[in-house]
């Protein structure tokens, strides 16, 4: 699944930037460029499957950060 990290985080970043400019501009560009109908559809469930891909990345990286001591000064 590691090798699959780069394209899961790349889908992610493209749903956020979506998200953003529908957020801001209030339109929706994903819908902009494969129309309301089912390419849409499939497009938003890749996204959310590449989300769920590295809910396991996040976790690891909660677990190892909760060790880590941070050096005061």
């Amino acid at each position: 699944m590691k090798r699959f990290e780069p394209l899961w985080l790349a889908l992610i970043v493209i749903g956020a930037l979506n998200w953003l400019a529908i957020g801001l501009f209030d339109t929706n560009v994903v819908a902009e460029i494969f129309g309301t109908g089912t390419a849409t559809g499939v497009v938003y469930v890749i996204v959310g499957i590449a989300g769920l891909a590295m809910v396991p990345r996040l976790l690891e990286e909660i677990r190892l950060g909760a060790g880590r001591t941070h050096a005061t000064g």
